[in-house]
């Protein structure tokens, strides 16, 4: 039996870490959502969530699985600026939801009352949808850090439908109807 390369050891190791804080998100999520609901926040758009959650998982699945069964390589010269790009995707995800505080959540909820944000990258009025590009070069960047092109490639393709098809056309929806009365919040 061949040893298992340093690389693909560390690889897992990173997917398994993004994949626990995956679950730290989903736990503030829950509770930013419980605190936006007790305020009398408005879900909109439900049924999409157990798509992205699926997509979500499966691109750390199909990473994982591509690298271990189809034996991608690692190849410092993509590699390392992808995990540079990785990390920086966590660090402006953080950034975002610091910037939300309270109202960020995986959902598409608005507070009646509350003004929008206008902090962190909010401050940017051009910039709608922050978040859906770090997931963006997230999508990208994680897979390829290993070379699971193919996975990387995939969860391109079914985000950017799932996010210009559904998500973001419902959070443009509900942040009209808040601008319409001067509240809201993004994502």
């Amino acid at each position: 039996m061949a040893a298992v390369p340093l690389s693909v050891v560390l690889f897992t190791v990173f997917v398994l870490a993004t994949g626990l804080e995956r679950i730290v998100e989903m736990v503030v999520s829950t509770r930013n959502a419980r605190w936006a609901f007790a305020r009398g926040g408005v879900e909109s758009n439900r049924r999409q969530m157990p798509w992205m959650v699926a997509l979500h998982v499966g691109m750390l699945l199909g990473a994982l699985a591509e690298v271990w069964l189809l034996g991608r390589p690692f190849l410092p010269w993509l590699g390392w600026p992808m995990l540079v790009l990785a990390l920086a995707s966590q660090a402006a995800r953080y950034w975002i939801i610091g910037s939300l505080g309270p109202r960020w959540n995986t959902r598409v909820i608005v507070v009646p009352g509350l003004p929008l944000v206008t902090r962190g990258p909010y401050r940017w009025p051009g910039l709608r949808h922050p978040n859906y590009i770090v997931v963006a070069i997230e999508g990208i960047a994680l897979p390829l850090v290993h070379t699971a092109w193919i996975t990387a490639l995939v969860f391109t393709v079914l985000n950017a439908v799932l996010l210009l098809a559904f998500r973001i056309p419902a959070e443009n929806r509900a942040l009209a109807a808040a601008a319409a009365i001067g509240t809201g919040t993004r994502t």
